[in-house]
């Protein structure tokens, strides 16, 4: 091969590798881990934080401690491991409150980038948004009186049912009703203290929602029937269009799933 021909195979082999690197989404930066990090993911750490919506009212999940302004719980902790291998700083998360009805539009307006907040996957949700694979699996219950008789679905024939705005309780408790044949109504509130409170107020008779929530409002006047409706699954939520945030969060969703770090903090917390 003579020295020219050499020349041109060399350039067009170097403006290949050229087009090549403009095409990938990651970029230069690493994680604290040494991680090439996907543009969106970088873009969250040149900003300086990451902004999360969780919940306020759901003990051991996502709970704001209003004495210290901190929160505590099984997705605040997920939150923070996200943050230390963005940042190597798990300190670098700011959390903004968020109900199941208000969870939706702070995402898509770009208020938060995740949201981390007992958000059941559903396949019509994932129309819409993002969802890693579970962390955590529950079901649907119900919360009432000890001395209101009820034991079961069955037992709530002309009842009113509390939820939450947004929620998916409503379904699987009318789904559960029909199947047992009783009729139910329901009420929605925006928080599960609100709900508690129209349950020792006599507003409703049933509280309704994920059985490991309802756990954090029992009281000594107040039990937990043994139903369980609707097994819900648990992800971390992201925007649609933001398939490398998605992407990368379900990666180190899968991998705390397969290390045991996840399984430890659902212990730690009592779920």
């Amino acid at each position: 091969m003579s020295c020219k021909k050499f020349l041109v195979l060399l350039l067009a082999a170097a403006m290949v590798f050229a087009f090549a690197a403009c095409g990938t989404s990651t970029t230069g930066d690493t994680s604290g881990d040494g991680e090439t990090l996907p543009a969106q993911v970088q873009a969250i750490k040149d900003r300086g934080t990451l902004k999360i919506g969780c919940k306020e009212d759901v003990p051991n999940f996502g709970e704001l401690d209003t004495a210290t302004g901190t929160y505590n719980g099984l997705e605040i902790e997920i939150a923070k491991l996200l943050a230390k291998e963005i940042f190597n700083d798990d300190s670098k998360v700011s959390f903004q409150g968020v109900t199941a009805k208000t969870r939706g539009p702070l995402l898509d307006n770009g208020d938060v980038d995740m949201v981390i907040a007992t958000f059941t996957i559903t396949e019509e949700r994932k129309l819409t948004y993002n969802f890693s694979d579970p962390y955590y699996q529950d079901a649907v219950g119900m919360l009432v009186k000890k001395d209101s008789g009820i034991t079961s679905i069955a037992d709530c024939d002309g009842k009113v049912i509390g939820v939450a705005q947004s929620a998916t309780s409503r379904d699987a408790l009318q789904a559960a009703a029909d199947e047992a044949g009783v009729s139910v109504s329901f009420s929605e509130f925006g928080t599960y203290p609100e709900i508690q409170a129209a349950l020792f107020a006599g507003n409703v008779d049933v509280f309704s929602v994920d059985r490991s929530i309802l756990r954090g409002y029992l009281t000594d006047d107040l039990t937990l029937t043994d139903d369980k409706f609707s097994p819900q699954d648990y992800g971390v939520a992201t925007k649609f269009e933001n398939a490398e945030l998605a992407d990368w969060v379900n990666e180190k969703i899968t991998g705390w799933l397969s290390d045991g770090t996840i399984a430890q903090l659902i212990a730690d917390f009592g779920l």
